[in-house]
């Protein structure tokens, strides 16, 4: 009998731990799909700014404006697969405003 209370203990301690470290891993999982969405969606806030800047008569041409809109659309395409990983905390609503933005400056 004090085998089986032993065992008992034992697997109680353990289970207790791994729902302990479940717990853990789940909230720093949510921190970073928050994190990461946030900062998708600033880089592309910053991309839209970038693009009304480059329409503009006196920036429209730059080189370097040019390759900077280049530079952060390869930025946004790593980002969006990240993304696709940790979609669970995504801001749907500042999404949208975000796409009709790119839409009306296209």
């Amino acid at each position: 009998m004090t085998l089986i209370h032993l065992i008992l203990a034992v697997s109680i301690v353990l289970n207790g731990f791994l729902l302990w470290y479940l717990t853990s891993l789940l909230k720093k999982f949510f921190f970073i799909s928050q994190n990461m969405s946030d900062t998708y969606l600033a880089a592309k806030a910053f991309s839209i700014f970038v693009q009304s800047m480059y329409s503009m008569d006196s920036y429209h041409g730059e080189p370097m404006i040019q390759e900077l809109m280049l530079r952060i659309q390869e930025v946004l395409n790593d980002m969006e697969k990240f993304r696709d990983i940790f979609e669970y905390t995504i801001d749907a609503e500042l999404e949208e405003e975000l796409d009709e933005a790119t839409e009306e400056e296209a």
